[in-house]
């Protein structure tokens, strides 16, 4: 199966590079390319890409906004935000937004191409590095709040699971820590995702920091 895949950033010249180190791909293809929000909402309405690599600082309808309008569609299709994160305070918005995770704009060809084979599965990506200081952002900000009540359907082991998603470790990591087998991992993790009515990691991490089932801890000062 080939991926086809919508590139949008309002730099011609960013733009054109990433699409073609996908479309060099043998199982990717892009079937367009916009510079704004609004031409990519238009595009992927007439084009159905099943994966967007989504800008969020653009003119007009920004990245987020776009994000927004795309997720909210019947049979939506997967967004990947493609960000520089020192100069975007915007990351958690779009995830809120519904996008399936975020990686930087200097991201290795080989972590890009993964990345978008990862969302197109149904899963989550996020840049481990952008991971830690998004956590650290987050905890030097407002926190927005969650209705917790959403968590009483979890059992203790489901909670737990969820606990070890939000602090960012991945399935081999939590079989690790619990010393279970990884496809049993995985079965709790479906089940938290169901109960939870959330569509993937990204949105399972959000609501775990916004009921307080985890805090973020800001990073040490440097020496």
């Amino acid at each position: 199966m080939t991926l086809s895949v919508l590139v949008v950033d309002d730099q011609a010249v960013v733009r054109a590079g990433f699409a073609a180190i996908i479309d060099a791909e043998p199982d990717m293809t892009v079937v367009g390319e916009a510079g704004d929000g609004a031409a990519a909402v238009s595009l992927s309405d007439r084009l159905a890409p099943d994966v967007i690599v989504m800008d969020i600082r653009m003119p007009g309808i920004d990245g987020i906004t776009a994000t927004r309008v795309l997720t909210g569609r019947q049979d939506p299709p997967r967004v990947l935000v493609l960000t520089t994160f020192d100069l975007d305070a915007y990351v958690f918005e779009a995830l809120r937004a519904g996008a399936s995770g975020f990686l930087l704009k200097d991201v290795r060809a080989a972590e890009l191409l993964d990345g978008i084979r990862v969302v197109a599965g149904g899963d989550s990506v996020l840049a481990p590095s952008a991971t830690r200081r998004l956590i650290a952002h987050y905890a030097t900000g407002p926190r927005p709040g969650g209705d917790a009540s959403a968590l009483g359907q979890l059992t203790a082991r489901e909670r737990y699971v969820l606990s070890l998603v939000a602090t960012g470790l991945n399935n081999t990591e939590i079989a690790t820590e619990l010393g279970i087998a990884i496809g049993t991992v995985k079965s709790h993790v479906n089940a938290l995702l169901r109960k939870l009515a959330v569509r993937d990691r990204v949105q399972a991490t959000i609501l775990a920091y916004d009921v307080g089932l985890v805090r973020p801890t800001p990073p040490p000062p440097p020496a």
